[in-house]
């Protein structure tokens, strides 16, 4: 899989005005005073922090002033992964962080902007947000949560989830969230699996112009959870609390001053899950001090976020995307909710959001972008979006094309933050930095504190090739444990047993010369043939380029044990599409800017393609399927964003392919 490196275009050059007025230029000085030296580049200030662990993330602490009640004893016990201990001794509060005054921010700053697809908005200084965490601080208190209870809601991207969350975390105790769109099986595999204290949820939601209930799946999921002291119904559609809840009037009837529990560095703040589709999701727990210290990091010097900054990401708090958008609070940032179907009434909704909140920081998934360009949206010429400076992507590559759109119609001037991390350390370890340019299609870096390396077969580092995405030295945000992982054995083998000692993220990645980076797709749903591996990121940016084909999915049904399978390709067509023609397009396309060897074997029709819930493609479980599997042992359907579609899914496959599954 080597490469021969040509830089791209630059779609984006920091000027020196802006370079010299980021928060990193800030940091680089802080560090080389203290280190006496210089860091002239960015590169050379990433080799520090990777080369200096310690050194970095003590650097990190104490540019940030965090607000330590007892001080660490030391930084790192050692470099070890899994079992580093990070800042042992030290004790300190999150929301403390995130609702506290001070470093540029008043009470009377505007702290968050909520707003729906109806066209309510609700507003909160930092003053106002502190008094609800307090009133419902005191609801928490009369169920009795404390110290490392578990509270979990099923809620909407609405300030109920913000200040849930933001009370949860002052007392100390652990949040965990779902999406209300999630049905009644996945909320209780997450829930059940850590024996919550408190359960908040909502009557219902609305999306797309139309009401959805959610009392069943709420009388499920608390009949699935005898050992709750109580629950919290949120009345969005205006029904009742059901017997045994408590409406959130009365939930937060008494006010009183937020309280900051003190906990020790490495205590869970939350629970976040895997997507769950091929297994029960695994509880990955992130520590308080862990996700504190790494997106002070990220938003401020990754981000260049801070007061006066207006950060919007499109997420539901069933992501982990709501946590990192949440974590604006940590730099002073105000942060916009929003709740709701990012296309309705149409697909100018959330540009529409940015010009009237003059959002600073635009973010939102890939395939939205994809959704914008396709649809030859274009923002820029009917809004003022001036005040966009970034536009962030995440949750899978962003296609080359979706660069040229941002630029061509966002603004020449805005930073395209192409970003990929994930769930399991709440973060981006590859992204952008205002002080290095845009690649079209590239990551422009590595992240600060991230030993992030392209491992080829035989685990050694390469440079311009494709490689298995590792993580050599550790992070403050990866997970402290998997709950009720008692042994450890089952984090181990989710990150470390292929390269002991070295956590093994689960993507393809080409590291360039240049420092920047190509996520090439997932590692095991790579396209092996006659030798030549492929990430599927790379052949999706050639099929979905092709007119009429609206999206795709592919899978090698090669195993390691076997002769060498079909390579299928599935494709969800414009209605106006000639589904022969785009077949002979995308064959010839594929066989000229991929590699003959990778020309499918069938090309195959659907009306759309499986995806979980956070809209990841499932492609292994469709790969297991078509290897015989049993489709319930292949694919948890409640893990899915819509199961009903993947039926449908299944049976244009099966008439295709002359399958049997079951």
């Amino acid at each position: 899989m080597a490469r021969t490196d040509s830089a791209p275009e630059v779609l984006w050059q920091p000027s020196p005005s802006r370079a010299d007025r980021a928060a990193i230029t800030d940091f680089a000085s802080f560090v080389g005073e203290r280190e006496t030296r210089s860091f002239e580049a960015y590169p050379e200030l990433w080799e520090y922090s990777v080369g200096d662990v310690r050194g970095f993330w003590q650097a990190v602490a104490d540019y940030f002033a965090v607000r330590w009640h007892e001080q660490p004893t030391e930084v790192l016990d050692r470099e070890v992964m899994p079992g580093a201990q990070w800042f042992t001794g030290g004790t300190l509060n999150y929301a403390e962080h995130a609702l506290a005054p001070g470093d540029g921010r008043l009470d009377d700053d505007l702290a968050v902007i909520a707003a729906d697809e109806s066209g309510a908005e609700q507003m909160l200084s930092l003053a106002e947000l502190r008094d609800q965490v307090g009133a419902a601080q005191a609801g928490l208190r009369e169920f009795g949560v404390g110290v490392g209870d578990r509270v979990v809601a099923l809620v909407p991207n609405s300030v109920h989830a913000l200040v849930s969350f933001l009370a949860v975390a002052g007392l100390g105790a652990v949040w965990s969230s779902c999406s209300p769109d999630f049905g009644p099986g996945s909320v209780i595999d997450r829930f059940t699996q850590i024996d919550p204290k408190v359960f908040i949820a909502v009557d219902g939601y609305r999306y797309g112009g139309k009401e959805f209930s959610t009392a069943a799946t709420v009388a499920a999921v608390r009949e699935a959870l005898p050992g709750l002291a109580g629950a919290v119904h949120i009345a969005v559609l205006g029904g009742d609390a059901p017997d045994g809840a408590i409406d959130w009037e009365a939930f937060t009837d008494h006010s009183q001053d937020v309280d900051y529990v003190l906990v020790g560095f490495s205590a869970p703040l939350w629970v976040l899950y895997s997507s769950g589709t091929t297994g029960l999701p695994k509880p990955i727990v992130q520590s308080v001090g862990g996700i504190l210290l790494e997106h002070l990091k990220t938003l401020r010097l990754h981000g260049d976020l801070g007061p006066g900054d207006r950060f919007f990401w499109f997420t539901t708090t069933g992501w982990m995307m709501w946590n990192y958008l949440v974590g604006g609070l940590l730099v002073g940032a105000t942060i916009v909710l929003y709740d709701g179907n990012p296309a309705h009434p149409d697909l100018l909704s959330l540009w529409r959001l940015a010009e009237r909140h003059r959002v600073t920081y635009f973010g939102a998934s890939a395939p939205y972008i994809a959704t914008c360009r396709k649809a030859a949206l274009e923002p820029s010429a009917e809004l003022d979006l001036t005040s966009i400076a970034t536009v962030g992507s995440t949750g899978s590559p962003l296609a080359p094309e979706g660069f040229r759109w941002i630029a061509d119609h966002i603004g020449r001037e805005v930073q395209i933050a192409s970003v990929s991390g994930g769930t399991d350390l709440c973060t981006a370890v590859v992204g952008a930095v205002p002080t290095v340019p845009v690649w079209m299609g590239e990551i422009s870096c590595r992240a600060l504190g991230a030993k992030v390396q392209a491992f080829d077969p035989a685990g050694e580092p390469v440079i311009d090739e494709v490689g298995e995405l590792v993580i050599t030295a550790p992070m403050p945000s990866m997970p402290v444990f998997f709950w009720g992982d008692d042994d450890g054995s089952r984090l181990q083998g989710a990150y470390f047993d292929t390269y002991p000692g070295v956590w093994r993220h689960g993507d393809w990645i080409r590291i360039t010369e240049r420092g920047s980076c190509v996520i090439e797709g997932r590692s095991d749903a790579t396209l092996n043939r006659g030798g030549v591996r492929m990430g599927t990121a790379e052949f999706y940016r050639v099929v979905e380029d092709e007119p009429g084909v609206l999206d795709a999915l592919v899978v090698d049904t090669s195993s390691a044990t076997s002769d060498e399978g079909e390579l299928i390709l599935f494709v969800v067509l414009d209605e106006s599409a000639d589904q022969h023609q785009v077949a002979g397009r995308l064959r010839a396309a594929i066989r000229t800017d991929l590699s003959p060897r990778h020309v499918p074997n069938r090309i195959v029709a659907v009306p759309s393609v499986p995806r979980t819930i956070n809209g990841k493609r499932s492609e292994v479980p469709v790969k297991r399927i078509l290897a015989g599997v049993a489709v319930d042992v292949a694919v948890s359907r409640d893990a899915l964003a819509d199961p009903d579609g993947f039926e449908e899914f299944l049976d244009a496959a099966r008439r295709a392919l002359g399958l049997h599954t079951e």
